[in-house]
């Protein structure tokens, strides 16, 4: 039996490219003809096809459908609109591994997605939009930890702070969909589209430089803000695949991308559903999976180190954070001991093998005033040790990731 082939195309054309399939020797076999998108997603997660024949108009297509085809292992051919050219461009920019104009001889759609199949270079490849260059790629950084608010804004907004002030263009990002709260903590108290709308953007395949610099202004020297999401049940707006596009144009826009996550890493929506299932924490996975660097933070309290070390098995468990360094925050001896760094650094050694620990002191005052403030702990206490802790891990981050400052600014 040959592949098999899920069709989901509209109007007159589909008798005509169901009949080619039929007629291709063997090779290709429709299995389902699949009246709209749930259907045609449905029929992937089933293992029913290992190639979609989609029009580029079809209803509610977009970048995350086409990824979800790709992890099911089915190949996406579009068939596009002559009359209509921007929907085969919107397709291919959605991933389509090739897009053609439908044409009168349904045939060349057959010997086109044969060649898809085969690996070979399609006679008709898609006219996809020249992807944004990325010249000079940066770093991205992702600021991960476990749940009981160990400090991961407060280390993110910092750390950003810090690198800014190292002369490198820097990207903050906020991906926490439980609470993100980095506009309102560097005083920017107005809701602005932010992270949401440069994943609307990627989705459509119109995400550009300029488009993600308008949408993340300037908030200190050197240092851009992408705010998040206003409200928790937003989540959906930040779909896995969007906000891969996201961090990938984001190279090419700062030296450095920070990302301030949320704490959960659980992926078992798929178990409540029939169909394709909205991931929850995909805003938080696709951070870490595309970081060069992962900064695990967790508090240095009895409680919250053995989060810590629960939370760096589990990331290990799934293959995340391969790259990482463990940063400890609010170091203090009224919690941990009269040598609290020695305690601290003991415990993660022997519950999680960790040898290398950055240190993070405890000032509460300190960071209560630039809380007040709205400004990054460098502005309102310089003097401050948990600001020379944070300094010294900036310099360590740059070093290991090897951001270097650009000539211009971006």
């Amino acid at each position: 039996m040959g592949v098999g082939v899920l069709c989901a195309v509209q109007g007159a054309a589909e008798s005509a490219i169901v009949q080619a399939v039929e007629g291709s020797g063997g090779r290709l076999s429709v299995t389902r003809r699949c009246a709209d998108l749930t259907e045609l997603l449905a029929a992937a997660e089933a293992g029913l096809g290992g190639l979609a024949v989609v029009s580029a108009d079809l209803e509610r297509l977009d970048r995350e459908a086409v990824a979800v085809l790709h992890r099911c292992g089915v190949r996406v051919v579009g068939l596009g609109d002559p009359t209509r050219p921007w929907l085969a461009e919107r397709l291919a920019a959605h991933g389509a591994d090739l897009v053609v104009d439908v044409p009168a001889d349904a045939d060349a759609v057959v010997r086109d997605a044969l060649g898809v199949l085969a690996g070979d270079a399609p006679a008709r490849p898609a006219a996809a939009p020249d992807p944004v260059p990325v010249s000079r790629p940066g770093a991205t950084v992702a600021v991960w930890g476990p749940t009981g608010a160990p400090g991961r804004t407060f280390v993110a907004v910092n750390v950003a702070a810090e690198l800014a002030a190292l002369g490198l263009d820097v990207l903050l990002v906020d991906a926490d969909t439980y609470g993100g709260v980095v506009a309102q903590v560097l005083g920017v108290l107005d809701e602005s589209p932010g992270l949401a709308a440069a994943a609307r953007a990627a989705g459509q395949g119109a995400l550009d430089l300029p488009t993600l610099a308008r949408l993340a202004p300037v908030v200190l020297p050197r240092l851009r803000l992408l705010s998040g999401v206003a409200r928790a049940d937003r989540w959906p707006e930040l779909p896995g695949s969007s906000l891969e596009e996201v961090l990938r144009v984001a190279r090419g826009l700062a030296d450095v991308t920070v990302v301030d996550t949320g704490f959960a890493i659980e992926q078992d929506e798929v178990l409540s559903y029939d169909t394709r299932a909205p991931v929850r924490n995909a805003a938080t996975l696709t951070a870490l999976e595309q970081a060069d660097l992962v900064l695990v933070v967790g508090a240095a309290d009895p409680v919250g180190v053995q989060r810590l070390v629960r939370a760096l098995g589990d990331a290990s468990e799934k293959g995340l954070a391969v790259t990482r360094r463990v940063v400890v925050n609010r170091l203090r001896p009224t919690v941990a001991g009269p040598r609290p760094a020695e305690s601290v650094a003991a415990a993660l050694a022997r519950y999680a093998g960790v040898h290398d620990v950055a240190l993070v002191p405890d000032d509460r005052a300190a960071a209560d005033a630039a809380l007040l403030e709205g400004r990054a702990l460098r502005e309102v206490a310089p003097g401050s040790p948990a600001r020379r802790g944070l300094a010294a891990l900036a310099a360590e981050v740059a070093t290991t990731v090897g951001a270097e400052a650009r000539t211009t600014v971006a």
